[in-house]
This record gives structure tokens, sequence and C-alpha cells, in this order.
């Protein structure tokens, strides 16, 4: 398959209710081997990566499942809805293939189970945007 340049960065929502997380993929996304990605914001839990998610309208989302306020898969459904194109990753410990499939049937459009190494994490957003 050819990739086409593209003009324009992407922006990546990065949800996680651990600090420690969300930071290690905003290090993460830094590697040269994933061009063109900046970070549109980091939340904490689904009521807050709702809110960023309208205001930034990113093009990829990291999404944990187990998060306070609001889940991961209920915020899935609802971006989703008015972010039809956003690739959304679950980056989640539940590891049982019905989650999974939950979270797919909602909007998500691949799944981590952590914990994960640095290159399992940059093989799977890679496969997002190729």
């Amino acid at each position: 398959m050819i990739m086409m340049p593209r003009t324009r960065p992407l922006s990546l929502l990065i949800v996680d209710d651990s600090t420690v997380i969300r930071n290690r993929i905003a290090r993460l996304v830094s590697s040269p081997q994933l061009p063109l990605i900046q970070i549109a914001g980091l939340a904490a839990n689904g009521e807050v990566a709702l809110n960023m998610a309208r205001e930034t309208r990113p093009d990829l989302i990291t999404m944990d499942l187990t998060m306070p306020n609001m889940d991961g898969e209920a915020c899935i459904e609802a971006i989703a809805r008015f972010l039809p194109d956003t690739q959304i990753l679950v980056v989640s410990a539940l590891s049982d293939k019905a989650t999974a499939l939950r979270a797919i049937l909602k909007g998500a459009h691949g799944f981590l189970h952590k914990p994960f190494t640095d290159e399992e994490l940059l093989d799977s957003l890679i496969e997002l945007v190729a």
C-alpha cells in the first residue's frame, strides 16, 4: 500500500485515569516512527474526554475503559456519534474478548492490552493511521 504524505499533523487525545499512562503515551507519540502526530489533549476520565473531543475534534484517541465519572465504553459510544471518522484505540487492562468486542461495536477501532510495550503501542497507532 502506498501512503500519501500528510499535509497536516494528526491530532491525538489521550484518555486514561493514570497520569503515568497518559504521560507515557504522550512521550511515545513523539517517536520518529510516528511522524506528524500532535497531542490534542490529555483527559483523566470520560466526561473530560468528551468535552475535549467536542472542542479539539481529534483524529485519533487512545481510550482507557475503567475510569471515574464516565467509563471508556460510554465515552467511545458518545464520541463515535459526533466524530465517526475519529480512530479510537482502546488501551485497557481488561482483556476478555467480550469487553474488546463491546468496545469495537460501540465505535473503537483497535484494542491494546495493558501492560503494553512501547513497540506494541507504536505498532497499534501506526496501524490506525495507515
